[in-house]
């Protein structure tokens, strides 16, 4: 399931930004008539429905995972997670309808009904996202459901979905897709531009793409903090292991890479520098995420979070002061080496969930142990899926690289 999720979740977040970019692109070329941008929107468009396919195929395997390997998590969370599933399968129809209108319809439909349908798979890709992300959220702080011994009794699907972590995790979710597709491809045509700075193309595209970046990088440490203050609130072992904190203390210091910072858990989690802040020591041995993968993976996410927000800040000013970045060779290279930065911190953001949660698989209500399947032999079908993983993932390499080549 680990392995699946992690292939999913980058071309998830793909699917949630590229739609935003091939309309912003095609809405730039009916408004300015440069036909860089038409030829930009029409490249962009086939990126997404390579990727697109990509992440459905991932997303089918995921769905036939959640029976087969969590049939006791199933039972007892089909109730609560049934809608907002029923939701996301209802966004993903639509998107998929139209792009097929996207891709298609150039020269069949209106320009206006042209553009609304790339809107619409943008939307519909933001809308999945949200509803998945309601259910994981569920999964953090369960709410919505009353079960009286071992049973279920009661339940409030929407009161499931609207639960203590959903808004602070969709921001989250949202922002990092938006930054790290647009970091992702605002780097790739960084790479090209430092060989070719006259390379219109490239330098549109890099634009563009900054256009969703930059903001969404300022804005993801803003909600990183919000999401913090969340899991200091209803789930302080996470929050220990986050921190490697062993024993509970008053003006607890935050540890980003190998800085420690002076008092600064206890000010950002609880707005006041001399909180208390629950150790791991405080919960019982069983209760405790292991820590070393949380801990790490944390600061990862911090520290790549923090690279994507510092070298947006400095193409920000530099686009504020009326410069073009194409011509600033250093901030093209640093671009270039943070094009992986997003996908990185959301693999790292998605351990902290994921593990930090453990050993709970619905928090405080079912153990992870107790919702797994007992089917032995797995390791023959987990093999299978690497392999099938990794050949798709060959398969786009191969296929956005022909792209980027046909227009370096």
């Amino acid at each position: 399931m680990a392995l699946s999720l992690g292939f999913h979740i980058v071309f998830a977040e793909i699917g949630i930004a590229m739609p935003l970019l091939m309309v912003l692109a095609e809405w730039r070329w009916r408004r300015s008539g440069d036909p860089v941008y038409l030829q930009l929107a029409r490249r962009w468009a086939k990126g997404t429905a390579i990727l697109f396919a990509v992440g459905a195929v991932s997303g089918t395997v995921l769905s036939f995972e959640l029976g087969l390997l969590w049939p006791s998590f199933m039972q007892l969370a089909g109730p609560v997670i049934g809608i907002p599933f029923a939701l996301e399968g209802f966004a993903f129809f639509t998107e998929a309808i139209f792009l097929g209108v996207y891709l298609y319809g150039w020269e069949r439909v209106s320009p206006r009904a042209h553009l609304l349908a790339g809107l619409i798979v943008a939307l519909s890709g933001a809308a999945s996202a949200l509803f998945v992300v309601m259910v994981n959220a569920w999964m953090n702080t369960p709410a919505g459901i009353t079960i009286e011994a071992g049973r279920v009794t009661a339940v409030d699907p929407i009161a499931g979905m609207l639960n203590p972590s959903a808004f602070q995790q969709v921001v989250h979710m949202l922002l990092a897709a938006y930054a790290s597709t647009g970091l992702a491809v605002a780097g790739i045509h960084a790479a090209v531009l430092l060989k070719r700075r006259d390379a219109l193309f490239h330098r549109h595209a890099l634009m563009l793409a900054l256009t969703i970046a930059i903001p969404c990088a300022l804005l993801q440490p803003i909600s990183g903090d919000m999401s913090a203050r969340a899991v200091a609130r209803w789930q302080p072992a996470k929050l220990a292991a986050m921190e490697s904190l062993p024993d509970t203390r008053r003006g607890a210091p935050l540890h980003v890479g190998w800085i420690e910072i002076p008092r600064a858990l206890s000010l950002l989690a609880f707005r006041d520098a001399d909180a208390q802040v629950t150790g791991l020591s405080a919960f019982p041995a069983g209760d405790r995420p292991p820590v070393a993968p949380v801990f790490v993976a944390f600061q990862v996410m911090v520290i790549a979070g923090a690279l994507m927000a510092l070298v947006c800040a400095w193409a920000g000013a530099v686009v504020a002061r009326g410069r073009q970045i194409a011509d600033r060779p250093r901030l093209l290279a640093a671009l270039t080496v943070l094009t992986p930065a997003g996908f990185v911190a959301t693999e790292a953001g998605w351990t902290v969930t994921e593990v930090g949660r453990q050993p709970w698989v619905i928090g405080g209500i079912l153990r992870t142990a107790d919702a797994v399947t007992p089917m032995p032999g797995l390791a023959i079908p987990m093999a299978v899926f690497a392999l099938v993983y990794v050949g798709l993932a060959a398969v786009v390499a191969s296929a956005i690289a022909s792209l980027v080549r046909e227009t370096a």
